[in-house]
């Protein structure tokens, strides 16, 4: 009998079964790699192979947000003070891009020293057990979460606090936090208002909400881009990756596709590239 066909099944099975079991008692789980996601279910964190990210040097139209956030990461991994960071603003503009690009590049300076982090949106509940189990680490750790926002009736965001201000703990020295959003203040434009407008003290109604993001520290807007940072961003792609078109062609396909999306951002260029590359059968590696 033949067991070839079995041999990548039973190769998965195992690996599986090795990110299911817990780290060797005494051992650091955050010595198996540089990026991470966090599973509440379960209280586990399981190495990423591989981000999925661009180069910082592609990041085109977001130069004094890439600086100020690379300053400051790079004081985090130093052991120095650094603040959390709220990065918000349009859809596409390369808010989660900057956080995980500025993570490789920190980590290729100071030789791995930042472990990244990434927790769901619906798992922030589960902060306090996250933060417990970094608290005795000796690794430097970015939590990331992704598209954070709150409803009227969410609760989670006091499981945040702890990450932002600490409880009677304090936060883990060795944890910072970085988030994107769509949305200033974290909840809905339209329900800031309603709250003031019904309650009968209307500041009181929504500042817990509302002063949420002013316990970042730092603040870094995003804003779609005009049609001169649009274009830089395809030529430095089509440069990059060394893709074969001729600059007029290029630059009425690229407007056309921006058209075509209706309006122009880092991730329409990004998919504007995938889809030329595609044509033109070169690889995006």
């Amino acid at each position: 009998m033949n067991d070839a066909p079995l041999l990548p099944l039973l190769q998965r099975i195992a690996g599986a079964l090795e990110r299911l079991a817990p780290a060797p008692a005494g051992s650091d789980p955050l010595d198996q790699g540089e990026a991470f996601v966090w599973h509440a279910e379960g209280g586990r964190l399981e190495a990423v192979a591989k981000v999925s990210r661009v180069d910082l040097d592609l990041l085109r139209g977001i130069e004094q947000a890439r600086d100020i956030l690379l300053e400051n990461t790079r004081r985090f991994a130093r052991r120095l003070p650094a603040n959390n960071a709220l990065l918000w603003g349009a859809r596409g503009t390369g808010k989660s891009s900057l956080v995980k690009a500025i993570h490789a590049l920190v980590n290729a300076e100071t030789a791995g020293s930042l472990a990244l982090i990434e927790i769901h949106r619906e798992d922030l509940a589960s902060l306090p057990l996250l933060l417990g189990r970094l608290r005795g680490s000796q690794r430097r750790c970015l939590l990331f979460c992704d598209d954070l926002s709150f409803d009227a009736a969410d609760t989670s965001y006091k499981s945040l606090k702890a990450v932002l201000e600490g409880g009677i703990e304090g936060r883990p020295e060795n944890v910072l936090f970085y988030a994107t959003s769509n949305r200033r203040h974290l909840m809905p434009r339209d329900l800031v208002d309603n709250e003031r407008g019904t309650a009968i003290n209307p500041g009181e109604a929504v500042e817990e909400k509302v002063s949420l993001s002013d316990r970042f520290g730092l603040w870094l807007g995003f804003h779609h881009c005009g049609q001169d940072e649009y274009l830089a961003m395809i030529d430095g792609y089509v440069s990059f990756y060394d893709l074969k078109i001729a600059p007029d062609e290029l630059r009425r396909r690229a407007l056309a596709w921006a058209m075509g999306r209706g309006g122009r951002s880092g991730r329409v260029a990004w998919q504007f590239i995938q889809d030329l590359a595609g044509e033109l059968g070169q690889q995006l590696d």
